[in-house]
């Protein structure tokens, strides 16, 4: 095994595995004792009220395709005190967090992150959340599924091409170490947060070539190592086509408290690829992924790089139905297209997920911001092809219908992502 294989393996384990000892073996691979990345500010006016707003600041390829930090973390907190959250709760998560913005600059060299809240979060207050917000609790979405609905408090969501520095975000943030960067914290979350159990702990990777490299042995990936080189995900092909994302815009609240915010689902998908990889040749896992017409055109080449900054999935939606009984078979994303553009023709979900090998399965981290979470779930319901199955009979509830053979919903969240000046702890009101 090469060095720099031998290298990226101990970051994967070390960012899984966390902690001080997960941090250490990270520094020593890059050969220092300190994590140095580019410091932040404690002006927030020089930040965006979006939380969310990450498109500016991390890195776009030669097409314009957003590029997202290489290595996540995701927390999820729960209050260690009863009821409605003191003066004093926000006034330590709000320090927390500003030192997190003094320790690392925000962008995909220093960290980018995001706080939201639970619908559980808000219940511990008599008033609800606005009219303007749309975010009740999780649900199943599909008639295939049995999730665990993720209803902690708080996810605190860090990323940064950087492995040392999600680390030392992440244990300087929960109170493990006093300092980040060369930064020393005014607070933690120690004391008012805490990730309660191991699985409220979960972290991921994306970028060309890392599932390649993380593939071996995992659950869920056939021996031979399959995964293609170029696939920045497990499934071999790309995603996150910029024609084919939301607008930072788009997803965002308008009015109301929560103006500026956004709501955001995240799901873990547990992927079973053998019959993927052992079962389909290139043409029908293209056909699967996107569309039949894809294949029979030969619209898309190893992972889908030339497919440029669009999937071209709006080109098979004029003929879906005919086409899936001639082929036998649906595509996953153009199911999903169906019901992802408002009444202006603007796409209405901007989907930011990655890849996990966490307990050496293969999994994928969906998380997806939108103004209303009926948006999302709408969109869902319409990759489910339900109506499909019923048209045409080779075409089954997971079997022919997209990619839902060979992924399995495990959890659910819904969350909504408040604005930068209401991020600590946020009354409904």
């Amino acid at each position: 095994m090469s060095d720099d294989r031998t290298r990226r393996q101990v970051l994967k384990s070390a960012v899984a595995a966390g902690g001080a000892a997960g941090l250490a073996a990270c520094l020593d691979t890059q050969g220092g004792e300190t994590v140095d990345r580019p410091t932040g500010t404690d002006d927030l006016s020089a930040l965006p009220e979006r939380q969310f707003a990450w498109g500016e600041v991390v890195r776009h390829d030669e097409h314009g395709n957003e590029q997202l930090p290489r290595h996540q973390i995701l927390l999820y907190l729960t209050l260690e005190r009863d009821g409605r959250p003191t003066e004093t709760d926000r006034t330590q998560v709000e320090r927390a967090f500003a030192s997190l913005n003094r320790a690392f600059e925000w962008s995909h060299e220093g960290v980018v992150w995001s706080v939201a809240y639970s619908p559980s979060y808000f219940d511990r207050y008599d008033e609800p959340l606005p009219e303007s917000v749309d975010c009740p609790p999780p649900q199943s979405l599909s008639p295939f599924e049995q999730p665990t609905f993720d209803e902690q408090d708080l996810l605190v969501h860090l990323a940064s091409d950087h492995a040392a520095a999600v680390l030392a975000a992440e244990e300087t943030l929960r109170g493990n170490r006093d300092s980040a960067n060369g930064v020393t914290f005014d607070a933690s979350l120690d004391g008012v947060a805490t990730v309660a159990t191991e699985t409220d702990r979960r972290t991921g990777f994306v970028g060309t070539g890392m599932p390649a490299e993380r593939q071996s042995g995992l659950d869920g990936i056939p021996d031979g190592e399959p995964v293609p080189e170029t696939s920045p995900l497990f499934m071999g092909f790309k995603a996150g086509f910029a024609q084919n994302q939301a607008t930072e815009n788009r997803v965002a609240i308008e009015s109301g408290p929560f103006a500026g915010g956004t709501t955001k689902h995240v799901a873990r998908l547990r992927q079973r690829l053998d019959d993927w990889y052992d079962e389909h040749d290139f043409d029908e896992r293209v056909a699967e992924m996107f569309s039949p017409k894809h294949a029979e055109r030969g619209w898309v080449d190893d992972s889908g790089e030339n497919l440029g900054d669009g999937s071209r999935v709006e080109e098979t939606l004029d003929d879906i139905r005919e086409r899936a009984t001639e082929a036998g078979r649906v595509g996953h994303a153009q199911k999903a297209a169906r019901a992802n553009r408002d009444a202006d023709g603007n796409i209405r979900l901007l989907r930011r997920h990655f890849e996990s090998t966490d307990n050496d399965v293969a999994s994928l981290h969906f998380p997806s911001l939108q103004r209303e979470m009926s948006e999302f779930e709408t969109v869902r319901r319409a990759m489910n092809g339900v109506d499909f199955t019923e048209e045409t009979p080779v075409i089954r509830q997971r079997v022919n219908n997209g990619i839902l053979e060979y992924i399995f919903v495990t959890n659910r969240g819904n969350w909504l992502v408040p604005p930068l000046s209401k991020r600590a702890l946020p009354r409904p009101r």
